[in-house]
This record gives C-alpha cells, structure tokens and sequence, in this order.
C-alpha cells in the first residue's frame, strides 16, 4: 500500500483523521477495512507514522497510531532540477519519474527553443496539477515529503539561483570532453549538499543561453555520445547521482 501525507492539525490524542481525496482512495480502491495497517507522513514535519485503521466512513477515516518509523527513503542530497518548459505530457512525465528518483524540486525554466509558451492565465490551474503529479509519486515511491513543483522562471533567474548550489550541471549537446564523473569526482561529497540539474526543452539550449549560465558558475557537460531526449535526459543524470553517492 502506498504511503498517504497528512498535515500535523489531522493528528489528535494518538490519532489521525484522513479528509478529502484519500478516504475514497484507501476505502475504494485499495479496498482497505478496519485494523488494516497504514503509514501516514506529516508532510510539515516529514514524520512517519505507522498506523491501524480505527474507523472507515464516506467522508473520513480515522487511524490509531502504532508506532512513528524512522524516515529512511529521502536522499541525504538536496536535488533541483531546472527543466526547459517541454510538451504537457512530458513535462508530467518527468516530474514522475525524477521525484519518484529522488528530486526535491522541479522547476522549469522558459527558454527560447521551447516548443510551447507558458500560458499565465492557466498558470495556477497548471501548478495545482504537476502539484498533484508530484504528490502521487511521492505517494508511490515512499517518499518522507511532498517535492515542490515551482513557478516557470527565466534564463536570467535561473543563472541567479547557481549561486546558492553546492553544483550546478548542464547538459549540452555540443559539449564533448566534460562529463558528470569529473564533475562529482571534484565535488567533496557532506550530507544536505545541493546539486542543481539544467536540461533543455525539446529544441536544445541557445548558445547564448549556455554563456549566461556557465558565467554564471553551472558546469556544462556531456552525457556521451548519444543524444537524449529532453524527458530522459534529467532521469540518466539523477540517477547517476544517486549511484554514486547512495549506492
């Protein structure tokens, strides 16, 4: 059974009620009964709970809670990845598949290759969605906390965020010799490290683009010598990352 995420005002005297979307979840398609096991995460304060189902009714369902269990499936690195806006369906394919991977958050970033233009008068309406992606593969993948899926932000923004990562690592297309290897291999690992991860939307990365942020302090890498596509390209390096620092 996948992990649900609570708010700390849902637990009360040994207690959590689960409200909203979950209670049909867990009552109708898991088909869960009384005394089944359940694990909750406070989403503020990243506690897991070990719980036993109490009650089951339409609209809520309440747990006793058995045990807290020891947060083990978060990475100790802080992983952002600053995704050139792509097509709908791949942008909500790599927020899945990289949080259920480990990142922490996802951001994209309006570039000038971008295929598709950011509508603003349905930003919220699309946060709210890619939010809710998130919280299903949060769900799915055991994650301790909700990954945060930010505002699309510019070139110029994103090139003021470098600064504040332990390493910041571009994928770029035209680059032959640097690779993630030599980039990490540079980086003294300690826990709670940020890394920063930039891919570019379907069309690739301006030249200019690259200048602004390799000034800016992001190392420009190659990821061999195969092209990837801009949905597969986030997941090769997060995953490289986890390897080599958790495996």
């Amino acid at each position: 059974m996948p992990k649900f995420f609570i708010t700390t005002n849902q637990i009360k005297d040994n207690k959590i009620t689960i409200v909203g979307e979950d209670v049909k979840h867990i009552s109708q398609v898991l088909r869960a009964k009384k005394n089944v096991a359940i694990t909750l995460c406070d989403s503020q304060t990243n506690t897991n709970y070990l719980t036993t189902i109490e009650q089951i009714t339409t609209n809520e369902i309440i747990c006793n809670i058995v045990n807290i269990i020891q947060n083990l499936s978060e990475s100790k690195i802080q992983i952002t990845i600053f995704q050139g806006l792509p097509k709908a369906d791949k942008l909500e394919y790599l927020i899945q598949k990289n949080i259920e991977l480990g990142a922490k958050t996802i951001t994209p970033v309006i570039m000038k290759r971008c295929v598709v233009k950011w509508d603003t008068k349905k930003a919220q309406a699309k946060i709210e969605r890619l939010q809710k992606i998130a919280v299903s593969a949060a769900k799915q993948s055991m994650r301790d906390c909700i990954p945060k899926i930010q505002d699309p932000i510019t070139i110029e923004e994103l090139a003021k965020e470098i600064s504040k990562f332990n390493l910041v690592v571009l994928a770029y297309e035209e680059e032959q010799n640097n690779t993630l290897k030599q980039e990490l291999k540079k980086l003294q690992y300690f826990e709670g490290m940020k890394i920063g991860i930039i891919v570019g939307p379907e069309g690739g990365i301006d030249k200019q683009e690259v200048a602004i942020l390799k000034k800016a302090g992001a190392k420009v890498i190659t990821l061999g010598r195969r092209i990837l596509r801009t949905e597969t390209a986030a997941i090769a390096i997060i995953s490289n990352i986890i390897y080599e620092y958790e495996m």
